[in-house]
């Protein structure tokens, strides 16, 4: 096929879709993105944050199938609009069930219990619930329900908190990448182009951020913005732009030597033109390889935070808290509580990294 015609970005995609592993890694994160968007319409728990939860059936493994009752309160209403992004606030109360009868205008039902001689029997009559029926109450209150992936130690449905947990873990990529592109591009960039005391002072500041450990920092930046959601997102941020910047830096002093920036200086262009509307833009191949590799060092490093207890805050699920709840759990013979969150995260990590790798050789010019 003739390749004179086609324009380097053209080329690129050409390359990019003969690699197999980085187009699987590609279709895995733009549907773990559609998930994450869409976590409370496809998530069996709707509740915010899937925080129902009942210690009467906690850690069951997965499968497991209880007949669940419904009490009065809120009613069955259907969700809102803005509930499919942030889910049900105030849900309508339910109870894992052993069995029920109805008696006339009441119902007498067990509530759940491993052990049944522990269960308590309770009666309630049928008018709490506006029913006089029993086979419309049937139809409408009691229902049966199936944890694909088991509860967690607290009764809560590991499959939903796994995919709400999953907005944690991608927001932290994009928003900390994101963070670490422009400060790093932006101390990149005025390094290679001015020289001298600007870039030593540049080069020292990297390099004395660069010299403690990354958790270590990101440890001290929490604490000093406080614990919470956002604030992980700006401590990761703010630890991974030296990178970007030590790239961007080396790419603007090769091309800042280059015919077509001299020729912009001679007609002349502003430094911050030149800058930002010829140099970067030509410079930006290994810096969209970098954030690829960025991404997934986001991931883990919120990860480790969370099990620290540094990340995000109860009762916003993570990946990372999720494992730190339940990894001594692995002993107790319920492996799949902290082994359901580990795989989910190593599976995005690996299709972050060979997506990368995918990058840079689809970009790289020197290959075929």
């Amino acid at each position: 096929m003739d390749k004179t015609g086609k324009s380097l970005t053209g080329l690129a995609l050409q390359k990019f879709r003969r690699n197999l592993w980085g187009v699987l890694s590609f279709i895995f994160i733009t549907l773990l993105l559609l998930v994450a968007v869409f976590a409370y319409v496809l998530a069996p728990d709707k509740t915010a944050n899937a925080n129902w939860g009942d210690l009467a059936i906690h850690s069951k493994p997965p499968g497991f199938t209880v007949t669940m009752l419904r009490l009065p309160g809120n009613g069955n209403r259907t969700m809102a609009f803005s509930e499919y992004f942030t889910g049900i606030k105030n849900p309508q109360p339910k109870v894992p069930i052993l069995n029920y009868a109805i008696n006339g205008d009441s119902i007498t039902f067990r509530e759940y219990s491993t052990d049944p001689d522990l269960s308590v029997t309770k009666t309630l009559p049928l008018s709490e619930f506006s029913l006089t029926d029993g086979k419309t109450f049937e139809k409408e209150y009691i229902s049966q329900q199936k944890f694909l992936l088991g509860t967690d130690s607290q009764g809560r449905d590991l499959l939903s908190r796994l995919i709400i947990g999953s907005r944690v873990s991608l927001s932290i990529g994009f928003v900390a990448v994101l963070i670490s592109l422009v400060v790093g591009i932006f101390f990149g960039a005025i390094a290679g182009y001015y020289g001298g005391k600007v870039d030593a002072f540049v080069m020292w500041l990297v390099n004395i951020i660069w010299s403690i450990p990354t958790l270590l920092l990101v440890i001290a930046i929490t604490l000093a913005l406080g614990k919470g959601f956002w604030q992980v997102f700006v401590a990761v941020g703010l630890t991974m732009w030296v990178e970007v910047a030590r790239v961007v830096r080396g790419q603007v002093m090769s091309i800042k030597q280059m015919q077509f920036v001299t020729a912009a200086r001679a007609l002349g262009y502003r430094n911050g033109r030149i800058i930002f509307n010829h140099i970067l833009p030509n410079s930006m191949a290994p810096v969209i390889v970098i954030s690829a590799a960025n991404f997934a060092s986001a991931i883990l490093v919120e990860s480790g935070l969370s099990f620290l207890g540094l990340g995000a805050q109860p009762p916003v699920p993570s990946w990372g808290g999720m494992i730190k709840d339940h990894y001594n759990y692995i002993i107790l013979g319920k492996p799949w509580l902290a082994m359901a969150p580990g795989i989910a995260m190593l599976l995005l990590v690996l299709a972050f990294m060979m997506a990368g790798n995918a990058l840079r050789d689809a970009l790289d010019v020197k290959s075929e």
